[in-house]
């Protein structure tokens, strides 16, 4: 797989650019603030429907404009498939596939798949559950699309939920009743323990994968210094399975435990929102423990693992290094060069083209404001 066109029209800091890559390898240089990650960040876009630099749509569109349109050509097994998609803030957005309209901007998920290794990924390691999570998630959804459609009616029960257990947390509160408004918990109970299965089940299936291929790339790039692992970490315990009803059961059973708490707190406090992914090194957790360079290079290695793991299962991902190369020293440099140079397409952003090892020779363009201009 690999991007032949890339079409931007008021996205970030493009009023209108295209560029046309190869593949293979292809260098983008240009100093900070020149609109490399912008260029990424709208592949990205096209991958997952969302950003990894920002919550929420509206910076993506030019500041005057009303929307952002990004229009992707993917060569994959020799057939061309165009995605386009319009970002409207404070609107649905709009897809469309070889020019025909889609129902969901999620039906293109799929099309392209990718793998992004960027500065903020140090936050995989040091930051909250939530960016795991969120890894776990994207990372389901590249390798299976179906769990787009499983997370998001996962994530619309744990809103409806949320909002009629503040409901009635806010009754109580100004001297209302206790079960008030809670008459269709018992409905929502039901919806969130089978969605919340479905979806805890692909990522329980997704860690148990993911693991040997995580082990094998923390130690090719950090020289077999330590053992790096991972463990799904569910609040259902230790032991659990993806036995998709017996997920169900469990989930059933914890909400009736915590409906106490829940009322108390007004929100929902079970389900695998509250999960995480637990991070070792040896016996010890990464978070808190690894030093500067050995988060850098677990959070490498969990990319690294991620572009592995699909290209295990027949997928061959675009894979995109960040900005990376200025944050390691000339040893993981070296390894991570000789570990990604054979990828079917890899773009490396950098503001110092000497960053780059000279092993990863390939196609150069410069980046200034608002333009992309392939080096001869």
């Amino acid at each position: 797989m690999h991007v032949r066109r890339v079409e931007l029209v008021d996205f970030r800091s493009y009023g209108r650019v295209a560029v046309d890559l190869e593949p293979g390898v292809s260098v983008l240089v240009g100093q900070n603030g020149m609109g490399k990650t912008n260029l990424i960040e709208a592949l990205g876009y096209v991958a997952t429907l969302d950003s990894h630099r920002v919550a929420t749509d509206a910076p993506l569109v030019r500041f005057g404009a009303a929307s952002a349109v990004i229009r992707c050509a993917i060569v994959h097994d020799g057939r061309e498939l165009l995605v386009e998609l319009e970002i409207v803030p404070g609107k649905a957005n709009r897809a469309r596939l070889n020019r025909s309209p889609v129902r969901r901007p999620r039906e293109v998920l799929g099309a392209l798949r990718m793998v992004l290794f960027a500065p903020e990924d140090l936050e995989l390691v040091r930051g909250d559950p939530s960016e795991r999570r969120r890894y776990l998630d994207d990372l389901l959804v590249a390798r299976l699309p179906r769990y787009a459609g499983v997370r998001a009616d996962y994530d619309r029960v744990v809103k409806q939920r949320n909002a009629l257990l503040r409901t009635a947390y806010l009754t109580r509160k100004v001297g209302g009743t206790r079960g008030q408004d809670l008459s269709t918990l018992a409905v929502w109970d039901q919806h969130l323990a089978y969605h919340g299965a479905e979806l805890l089940a692909g990522r329980l299936e997704l860690a148990a994968a993911l693991g040997p291929h995580l082990t094998k790339a923390y130690d090719a790039v950090a020289a077999g210094k330590s053992a790096a692992s991972i463990t799904y970490a569910s609040r259902l315990g230790e032991n659990v399975t993806p036995d998709r009803p017996a997920l169900e059961a469990a989930l059933l059973a914890r909400m009736q435990e915590r409906r106490p708490a829940e009322i108390e707190r007004g929100t929902t406090l079970v389900g695998p929102h509250r999960d995480d992914l637990a991070l070792s090194l040896g016996e010890l957790p990464a978070k808190g423990y690894a030093s500067h360079g050995e988060s850098w290079s677990f959070a490498l290695a969990l990319r690294l693992a991620a572009y592995d793991l699909l290209r295990s299962d027949g997928i061959e991902p675009v894979l995109v290094l960040d900005d990376v190369f200025a944050e390691l020293d000339a040893g993981r440099r070296d390894r991570l060069a000789a570990l990604v140079s054979d990828a079917a397409q890899l773009l490396v952003t950098c503001a110092v083209p000497e960053d780059v090892p000279a092993s990863l020779h390939g196609a150069r363009f410069d980046v200034t404001t608002g333009s992309v201009t392939r080096v001869p």
